[in-house]
């Protein structure tokens, strides 16, 4: 199936939580993925590396002239591209709409927000507003590139389709939170669901069988004051439930120092792998 973008740039710095599912996605749509990076100081630039993304280094902040300038001087200028800086407030849902954008043809769809002090509305200057997504055509991309510094915006070559639009807010959409966004204890569980740890299988049912057995055999004195099947039933499912609990525990700790030992031993000694 074609896609509609050859290209998306993404632009941000230390975010080595987000960078896979972003190119990820974004792959899904467009035929190259590349990073801009601002000066990330985690492993951003590694993993995207890994995942075989192109990395850019470049400043902080980066206006439409600036950014043509270093999407030609990089090679990249080829096909339509797609511009995203990479923000806490930028959420993944927001993909689509920017995509749908790139499919009406424009040479140049830039929306922005006008920098604080400059409340150009009606003809803005490129280079005092901040970027919240540009769409560029080769042909638009090298305009912009040669474009002016303080110039209006009205000075765009007439051939081509501009479109500007003012972003105040971002755009409010029902939020959806990606396992990369979520915290880690939800990686760390979600990673256990999926792998069938034996911590979660056996050790968190022990956990609880053997608090209720341990916290129902407290009062087990108090509460039957003479000996009768009830009583004697009651005394031995909290027993039972207590061992159950201690040898699931115990279980789950065995399986996990096996697994241990069973992948360390494969790794040392390269035995192949049943997933491959």
């Amino acid at each position: 199936m074609s896609k509609s973008l050859d290209r998306v740039v993404l632009i941000g710095r230390d975010i080595e939580l987000r960078i896979v599912s972003l190119a990820v996605r974004c792959r899904e749509v467009a035929n190259d993925v590349v990073f801009f990076d601002t000066g990330s100081n985690d492993e951003t630039v590694e993993l995207a590396h890994e995942i075989g993304c192109q990395v850019v280094a470049c400043a902080a902040h980066l206006h439409p002239q600036a950014l043509c300038e270093l999407l030609e001087s990089s090679g990249l200028n080829t096909g339509t591209t797609l511009f995203l800086p990479i923000t806490a407030q930028w959420k993944l849902a927001q993909l689509p709409l920017s995509v749908n954008r790139s499919r009406e043809g424009w040479d140049v769809h830039y929306v922005y927000r006008p920098v604080e002090g400059h409340d150009e509305v009606e003809d803005p200057v490129l280079d005092r507003t901040t970027l919240a997504h540009l769409i560029v055509s080769q042909a638009g991309a090298h305009a912009l590139a040669s474009f002016s510094l303080g110039a209006p915006s009205s000075l765009l070559d007439d051939g081509l389709r501009v479109r500007l639009v003012e972003a105040e807010q971002p755009i409010k959409l029902p939020e959806r939170q990606s396992l990369a966004t979520a915290s880690r204890f939800a990686q760390l569980f979600y990673w256990m669901l999926e792998s069938k740890h034996p911590l979660l299988l056996f050790g968190i049912p022990g956990v609880v069988l053997f608090v209720l057995g341990y916290r129902l055999s407290g009062d087990l004195a108090s509460m039957f004051t003479e000996l009768n099947s009830t009583s004697i039933g009651v005394t031995l499912v909290t027993i039972a439930m207590t061992l159950v609990g201690l040898f699931a525990m115990m279980v789950a700790l065995i399986l996990y120092i096996m697994g241990k030992q069973v992948a360390r031993v494969q790794h040392q000694y390269n035995w192949p792998n049943n997933n491959a």
